[in-house]
């Protein structure tokens, strides 16, 4: 099974935070193809840069050693993002929403947004 992981998902895993449940995290561990998306790192340094979030020393490694792979923002992706609905205003979770739709993905997140535009989605507190 493959598996995009929110931004907010995988925050929540590399700090060990409480809020993610244990069959998320079961999910993260045991994924085949667990993905995090160019979307997120961006996200990430948007935070850190804005004051929002401390810096994440080692991040890229941290991704690594979890086994996930990068999924860089395509030409399929832009196209899907185009078609979304504008349910909400967060272009970070709208394109990553437009790559889990192009790439036939769920994702992994608490954001109970994402159901609304169709996309497949992983309860990230169960």
């Amino acid at each position: 099974m493959t598996v995009l992981l929110d931004t907010h998902v995988l925050l929540w895993y590399l700090s060990g935070d409480r809020r993610l449940g244990a069959q998320a995290r079961r999910a993260i561990v045991q994924t085949a193809d667990l993905v995090v998306s160019d979307i997120s790192r961006w996200e990430i340094s948007m935070k850190v840069a804005g004051g929002k979030l401390a810096p994440i020393p080692g991040l890229r490694e941290s991704i690594d050693a979890l086994g996930a792979r990068r999924l860089d923002l395509r030409e399929a992706h832009l196209k899907q993002l185009e078609t979304l609905p504008l349910l909400h205003r967060d272009p970070f979770d709208r394109a990553l929403i437009a790559q889990a739709m192009a790439e036939r993905m769920p994702v992994l997140t608490s954001d109970r947004q994402f159901a609304a535009y169709g996309v497949r989605t992983i309860d990230a507190r169960e």
